[in-house]
């Protein structure tokens, strides 16, 4: 069954990072794309997304350069992340839950605001994939846990197993004294939001993560939500999010980052306001970490955070960079 057309000319595309008293704007580590400030010059196609993530990236702008969809490109982009075992917060190999699964999420967003998203899947290495599948093939836009893997099974997935040695032992050790903690450092990112703007100036976006090590069964973030880890709409940009997903969904951070920028704000603007708006909501609270990541309809980028550390990759005509966002709440 061919999915329903629900919203017509918008897109999703976003991904969290923020904490207390630092909030950050972001400056190019190497030449800065000057293109993307004139607004008679729009860039594209150009993908940028959460953290250096450079074969994903790379992956995702092979599509571009070749005439590709950003619909494609940001699928295949995120799935390099959900293969490499080596990445321990998104696909195969993340971090398991309590009870030792490996759960994940992940959801995509196409230019004509179709979208769709799988929550708590087990034994699935590609849930972008499937949540495309449930844009494409079902009426709904999400399928959660038992459901979304049988589905996934009668799309043709294959089922796998999504421990690895490596995150089983961690799991182990993490089980001598079960202490639940989010670390605030450059290596906690939990998340790849990923977005793209095509040959024919069409936005998508996509967003996959495993969830926070160790979390309670069944938790989800902010990763797989609509409007909250990831929106887009073709007519204005798109966002994504990385961080703590319980503060992104109580702001529906990414949604909101796209009004602003149809009001006219800059995604920079826009991202800062994001996690201002976060913060305001957390008075006092510096134990957490959010960031934003933005991109227009003219191919202008944005990022902003509560703690240092948050980059983004970004690949366009102009060149492929590493962007560190260096100005933070």
């Amino acid at each position: 069954m061919k999915r329903r057309k629900f919203l017509k000319n918008s897109t999703t595309g976003t991904a969290a990072l923020m904490t207390a008293p630092l909030l950050a704007s972001c400056k190019d580590e190497n030449t800065k794309n000057k293109g993307a400030n004139d607004k008679s010059t729009p860039v594209r196609p150009i993908v940028v997304c959460t953290w250096n993530f450079k074969n994903a990236s790379a992956k995702a702008w092979e599509i571009l350069d070749a005439g590709g969809s950003s619909l494609d490109a940001v699928e295949q982009g995120v799935r390099v992340e959900e293969a490499d075992v080596t990445n321990e917060t998104v696909g195969k190999g993340g971090r398991p839950d309590r009870d030792g699964n490996v759960t994940l999420d992940a959801c995509i967003m196409d230019k004509d605001g179709n979208c769709g998203s799988v929550v708590y899947l087990q034994n699935i290495a590609h849930p972008v994939s499937v949540a495309r599948k449930v844009m494409e093939e079902t009426p709904h836009i999400i399928l959660a846990g038992k459901g979304a893997e049988q589905f996934a099974y009668e799309q043709g997935f294959k089922k796998e197993e999504l421990l690895t040695e490596s995150t089983r032992k961690q799991y182990e050790e993490w089980k001598k004294n079960s202490k639940y903690e989010t670390i605030i450092n450059i290596e906690n990112h939990d998340t790849i939001g990923m977005l793209a703007i095509d040959k024919n100036g069409d936005i998508a976006g996509a967003c996959t993560t495993s969830g926070m090590a160790y979390k309670m069964a069944g938790r989800v973030g902010d990763s797989p939500i609509i409007g909250a880890g990831l929106y887009v709409d073709n007519e204005v940009g798109g966002a994504t999010a990385t961080g703590v997903g319980e503060e992104v969904i109580r702001t529906v951070g990414s949604f909101l980052i796209v009004e602003l920028m149809r009001q006219g704000k800059s995604p920079q603007e826009a991202c800062e306001e994001g996690v201002k708006r976060i913060m305001a909501k957390n008075k006092d609270r510096n134990d957490f970490q959010i960031g934003f990541l933005a991109i227009n309809k003219q191919g202008e980028t944005g990022g902003y955070c509560v703690h240092p550390g948050f980059t983004y990759r970004e690949f366009s005509k102009a060149g492929h960079m590493n962007n560190e966002v260096t100005s933070f709440y």
